[in-house]
């Protein structure tokens, strides 16, 4: 699918500022949009929107289906008499970083208020939370009851669980569905909020001309009910323990490669079920975005498969997957694949074929453009339109950290190749490099590509400390925040200029 010439901005919900120690759907969210609108912006790239799990990565998510109560604002339930003000006494403390452990406190004490209000009293709102968990049955009711139970067993992961519940044995299910039915209850009490508010949002941005672009992450995480729900959907021994892992070769990244640690899909079980499963995930993100970028695109054609009791990913191997044949039972079942090729990495001829049979724009990462020659294809003058360029994704340095990087303790660039690619940069944007990230964010802007992305970082010139993840690192990831006040009208009004200058 071709899409239309336009430009955006990457931000995820969890980073905007605001009170309660971590980014909301609720009204820093909206003057977030109307910047957008101000801006001549017609993107908000986000990432997973998944309740996260250990690390609060949003690569690593208890569903695919499920929505990040993290992500629910309070605000709409004081206004819905969900709650009161007293109830958002003592929250955390607001800063630049998110607080997870703290918020995760937080947050789980007033949606149990909340819950207990709702279920206490009858209201209006009762018939649409009815109505929510009928039409989202088919995910929601496994979920509710793996978020209760794994409540209900500390928080271990379902591996860990007696193998009566472990292995979904019916009676042990239906003992734990009337025992528990309270709990199960408040997890789809939590979805409901998210998926209101999260919709109401993505309204907020329709009105706004603003196309939402959501991310995909290929592989379930193992402690997920994705994976518990369908044990034989996965490449699990006896005892439904990995076999095979996920992870990524030696890279630009890690020079050990990337050891992800989620569990392998069986394709062969996939294919007899005519990929239902992707069919479903993917309904159901399109219920919630506009556009979704599929993370590890590659991954469609073969996967790095890691021995499971390996350290580190250089032990593992690619085994190929019936891709092809995926993606032309998702073309015959959707009208339009508004989907985002995530293509980078160890890319072979067959990642391409099956990318450009299907009409999928791949990516430019402008940070990866200055590290060889003219011959590049992250240069912006070797782009196709039918391509996606960013500056940098959540996974790069901010522009700033990386124009001032140096080598030194866990770098995968050497000091000569630092200094070539930063004069290749200047020489090549002919620039100083005063403003870099202007400079980036101009040949992005500029560049054939019909689709450009700039992470907020990018347009605020932040440095090294605002970057957002650290690949194979476990470290204050995910956790940044905007800055107060990052929505300026100046800002607003440099972008738009680039954006009419350059026809998006």
């Amino acid at each position: 699918m071709t899409f239309s010439r336009a430009s955006g901005i990457l931000l995820h919900p969890t980073s905007l500022p605001g009170g309660y120690g971590i980014g909301d759907l609720g009204s820093q969210a909206r003057l977030f949009l109307d910047f957008l609108h101000k801006a001549g912006q017609h993107l908000w790239q986000v990432l997973p929107l998944g309740p996260t799990s250990y690390g609060d990565s949003p690569y690593q998510c208890f569903s695919a289906f499920a929505g990040n109560p993290l992500l629910v604002s309070p605000e709409p339930l004081l206004n819905d008499g969900l709650l009161e003000r007293s109830d958002l006494e003592s929250p955390p403390p607001n800063s630049d970083r998110v607080d997870f452990g703290a918020v995760i406190g937080f947050k789980h004490r007033i949606l149990e208020r909340a819950y207990s209000r709702f279920s206490s009293r009858s209201s209006g709102l009762t018939s649409e939370f009815e109505g929510f968990c009928s039409g989202h049955a088919a995910w929601l009711d496994d979920y509710a009851m793996f978020r209760a139970l794994k409540e209900a067993h500390g928080g271990k992961g379902w591996h860990e669980w007696e193998p009566n519940f472990a292995k979904r044995e019916a009676s042990a299910l239906a003992s734990a569905a009337e025992g528990l039915r309270e709990r199960i209850l408040a997890e789809k009490f939590f979805q409901w909020l998210f998926f209101r508010q999260w919709l109401s949002l993505k309204a907020y941005a329709r009105e706004r001309e603003i196309n939402i672009v959501g991310d995909a992450p290929i592989f379930a995480a193992m402690d997920s009910a994705d994976v518990w729900t369908n044990p034989d959907m996965f490449k699990l021994d006896k005892e439904r323990r990995p076999i095979v892992v996920a992870g990524v070769p030696p890279d630009y990244f890690s020079a050990t490669g990337q050891y992800w640690g989620n569990p392998v899909y069986n394709w062969k079980k996939l294919r007899a079920t005519g990929f239902q499963w992707w069919i479903d995930r993917l309904r159901a993100i399109f219920t919630l975005v506009d556009l979704v970028r599929i993370d590890h695109f590659r991954g469609f054609a073969a996967t790095w498969e890691i021995p499971a009791e390996a350290k580190t990913a250089e032990g593992g191997g690619w085994v190929e997957v019936p891709g092809r044949e995926l993606f032309k039972k998702l073309k015959a079942t959707f009208e339009n694949l508004p989907i985002i090729a995530e293509d980078l990495g160890v890319i072979t001829p067959d990642v391409e074929a099956l990318r450009d049979e299907f009409g999928l724009p791949g990516m430019r990462i402008l940070q990866f453009a200055f590290s060889s020659d003219s011959r590049n294809h992250d240069l912006p003058h070797n782009y196709i339109p039918n391509s996606v360029v960013y500056t940098g994704t959540h996974d790069n340095d901010t522009t700033v950290g990386w124009f001032r990087s140096k080598a030194g303790k866990g770098s995968t660039r050497s000091a000569e190749q630092i200094k070539h690619e930063r004069e290749y940069c200047l020489k090549y944007l002919d620039t100083r490099g005063r403003e870099i990230n202007w400079d980036f964010i101009r040949a992005a802007l500029s560049s054939t590509s019909n689709t450009a992305i700039v992470p907020l970082q990018d347009v605020l010139g932040l440095d090294s400390s605002a970057r957002m993840n650290l690949p194979a690192s476990d470290k204050g990831n995910w956790n940044w925040r905007a800055p107060e006040g990052s929505f300026g009208d100046e800002l607003a009004v440099r972008l738009r200029e680039l954006a009419e200058l350059y026809g998006r």
